[in-house]
């Protein structure tokens, strides 16, 4: 009896699942390692008004948006195999993975609230986290509709997908 198509997809034929694969793994190493450098680059050279980490906080925002963008771009154009999971786990998993950094979020909110800022640090937080998960959202919505709207949807009510023939000929 041979294996179902998922159970398929979680192995690389030598009982290897794919987050163990190397070459999967290189593209996460590559990514992670440019997304940390240009964070570094970023974050040096962003003000931080008043004390306060905006720098990050910008990074933080523009990676959530690239990452719904990218997520949304790529569910849109089918499953996650082959090219498109290669390039999610290049730019998604490693470089945004790198390039975003919550747990510098965490350690700027923890030392604005032990200096004594409480409401600066929670507004940081609280407004870091909200406006991240927004722009995740609006990632996702842009990325859906890239070429043309979302996969498999009706564009007339009529039950048909994009593209689909209407029967009529011009």
């Amino acid at each position: 009896m041979s294996p179902d198509p998922p159970a398929r997809r979680r192995s690389d034929g030598r009982g290897r699942p794919p987050h163990l694969r190397p070459s999967y793994l290189l593209l996460v190493f590559l990514g992670g390692m440019g997304g940390t450098l240009s964070r570094f680059g970023l974050a040096g050279v962003l003000p931080a008004p008043a004390g306060l980490p905006l720098g990050i906080f910008l990074i933080n925002i523009v990676g959530a948006f690239a990452l719904g963008l990218l997520l949304g771009a790529l569910a849109r154009h089918g499953p996650d195999e082959g090219r498109r999971r290669a390039l999610r786990l290049l730019f998604g998993t490693g470089f945004l993975g790198g390039f975003t950094t919550y747990s510098a979020l965490a350690v700027d909110s923890a030392l604005l609230l032990g200096s004594g800022r409480v409401m600066e640090g929670l507004a940081y937080l609280s407004v870091s986290v909200i406006v991240g998960l927004a722009a995740a959202a609006a990632g996702l919505a842009v990325g859906a509709r890239v070429h043309g709207g979302p996969r498999d949807s009706p564009s007339d009510g009529s039950g048909r997908g994009p593209g689909a023939p209407s029967g009529a000929t011009s």
